[in-house]
C-alpha cells in the first residue's frame, strides 16, 4: 500500500510534501520561509535550534500555531549559522558532538564526526533541542535531520525513531534502509528531492516539470527558501543562490497554478504525525 493511502488519501492521488530546510537558520531565511508556507506552495518547514535565528523562528511560530514543523536535529551546522555557543546541551555532556573549540562540526567534517559521536552524547544533543522547542511553548509534527542521510549512522536512526515515540511525533525517512526498517509506516514512496542537489540554471522550468510528472504516492521535495539579503550572501556566498531560487519558484503564481492545474496535494506532516502516533507511539 502506498503511503499516501495510509495517510486515507485515494489510490490514485498524488500527494507532495513541501518541508522548508534550516528554518532559524538566519533572518532572510526565517522570513522567506514564511512567506513560502503562507503565500506559496510550502506545507511545512523544519526548525534549527542551534543557530542565530532560532529565537526569531520560535516566535514566529508561536505567531503561527497553524503550521506544522518539525525540529531540524543538527548535529552539523554552517559558519555563520551558529549563534556562538555550540551544542544545546552543556558542551562537557556532548564532547563527542563539538570540535577542539567547543564548536559543532560543520557539514564538510561530517564524517570525521560520524567517526567520533557517541550515541549517549547524541541522545543528549537531541533530546535538549526537542526539548527547547516544547519549552518555547511549541508543538513539533515530526523530526528530521540537517545535513545526515537517515541520521548518519544506523544507531542514530534507531534513537531518533524512539524518540519520535516518545514525544508522540513521526520522521522524515527516505534513505532505503531507513525506509525497510519503518515499513508500514508512512515515508515518501519516491525518490526524495533536496534542493541543493538541482542545478541553478533552468531550476524554475525543472520544478514545473517536476510537478507536472509527481507519480501517484507520497513524494517529498526538501526546499531551502531563503532572500539574497546581504547577510546571506556574505556568509553563505556558495548557496545563497540555491535559497534565493527556491523562495522565488516557491511564491511564484506559476507554482500555485500548477499544483491546482495538475490536481496535487500539497500537505505537512500533521496527517504522517498522526498515523505515526498511533503506531509507533
Amino acid at each position: 500500500m502506498l503511503s499516501s493511502e495510509l495517510l486515507g488519501f485515494p489510490a490514485d492521488a498524488r500527494v507532495l510534501i513541501v518541508n522548508c530546510d534550516d528554518f532559524g537558520m538566519r533572518r532572510g531565511i526565517n522570513a522567506a520561509v514564511v512567506e513560502a508556507i503562507e503565500s506559496g506552495i510550502a506545507g511545512s518547514c523544519s526548525l534549527m535550534v542551534p543557530c542565530g535565528g532560532t529565537e526569531e523562528a520560535m516566535r514566529l511560530l508561536r505567531e503561527r500555531p497553524e503550521v506544522s514543523f518539525g525540529v531540524h536535529l543538527s548535529l552539523v551546522c554552517e559558519v555563520g549559522a551558529r549563534n556562538g555557543l555550540g551544542p544545546v546541551a552543556p558542551k562537557a555532556d556532548v564532547g563527542s558532538l563539538v570540535d577542539a573549540d567547543g564548536e559543532l562540526y560543520t557539514p564538510e567534517r561530517r564524517s570525521e564526526l560520524m567517526a567520533r559521536a557517541r550515541i549517549e552524547d547524541v541522545e543528549v544533543e537531541f533530546r535538549a533541542q526537542v526539548e527547547a522547542v516544547v519549552a518555547a511553548g511549541l508543538v513539533p509534527a515530526h523530526l528530521d535531520w540537517h545535513c545526515l542521510l537517515d541520521g548518519g549512522r544506523g544507531d542514530i536512526f534507531e534513537l531518533t525513531v524512539a524518540l519520535a515515540g516518545e514525544y508522540g511525533l513521526a520522521v522524515r525517512v527516505w534513505g532505503e534502509a531507513g525506509r525497510q526498517r519503518v515499513r508500514g509506516l508512512p515515508v515518501v514512496d519516491h525518490d526524495f528531492l533536496d534542493s541543493f542537489s538541482l542545478p541553478l540554471d533552468g531550476k524554475a522550468e525543472r520544478y514545473a516539470r517536476l510537478l507536472r510528472e509527481l507519480p501517484v504516492g507520497l513524494s517529498e521535495w526538501a526546499v531551502h527558501p531563503g532572500l539574497g539579503d546581504a547577510q546571506s550572501r556574505a556568509v553563505d556566498p556558495e548557496g545563497w543562490r540555491v535559497r534565493q531560487s527556491d523562495y522565488e519558484f516557491l511564491v511564484s503564481a506559476e507554482a500555485r497554478e500548477l499544483i491546482e492545474e495538475e490536481g496535487v496535494f500539497v500537505v505537512g506532516y500533521q496527517g504522517v504525525r498522526e498515523k505515526w502516533r498511533r503506531d509507533v507511539g
